[in-house]
């Protein structure tokens, strides 16, 4: 499965960016982008995809990224530059994002407020999911784990999703289960000084 940006170059960047543009309303063009720069989700994927073209330290890259940490702390989205993410991504509401940089999503991927796409650092599951085309995430779902997400899903609202998940699914999953482990937090709660009480 081809996912994200394979290569960096402006009429990449341009054809991609037109791409996220029409996401918002079927918005294109000149006015389109003007109308578009107005909606936060749109705004904030416009300076990630231009942060990664532009050179680190250039005037130019140090605008981006400027511009994109400015929107990640007003907007409470976290998407490191440099997660490959497909054509037509949108961001349907923003505050609470977090994407680790190691996910890889898809085109046409939308994600709600609240999601989490994270890292199982230890495990069967260590490391991140990998979603594929198509895909709709909903409020406050978590992904964590490597997972492979299909293409055509629907991942509803207040879904834990830590398994994989075939194409044209929807994934309605909230159970929640308390299992005795010892030392569950291992590898989680790290760099304490001192002994804890």
């Amino acid at each position: 499965m081809k996912i994200g940006l394979q290569q960096v170059n402006p009429s990449s960047i341009k054809d991609t960016l037109r791409k996220d543009l029409y996401r918002y309303g079927g918005r294109s063009g000149f006015w389109g982008f003007l109308s578009g720069l107005k909606i936060p989700g749109f705004r904030y994927n416009y300076f990630l995809r231009k942060a990664v073209l532009a050179s680190r330290y250039s005037c130019v890259g140090l605008f981006y990224r400027f511009m994109l940490r400015r929107y990640t702390y007003k907007y409470g989205i976290q998407i490191p530059i440099g997660t490959q993410i497909g054509d037509g991504f949108y961001i349907g509401h923003f505050g609470n994002i977090v994407v680790n940089k190691a996910a890889r999503i898809g085109r046409n991927c939308n994600l709600a407020q609240g999601v989490t796409i994270g890292q199982v650092n230890r495990g069967a599951l260590s490391g991140c999911p990998v979603i594929g085309d198509n895909v709709w995430i909903g409020a406050n779902a978590v992904i964590v784990g490597a997972i492979h997400i299909g293409n055509d899903v629907l991942i509803a609202p207040n879904s834990f999703v830590n398994f994989d998940v075939p194409g044209n699914s929807l994934v309605i999953s909230n159970k929640c289960e308390c299992k005795s482990y010892e030392n569950p937090t291992a590898g989680y709660i790290n760099n304490v000084m001192g002994k804890g009480k």
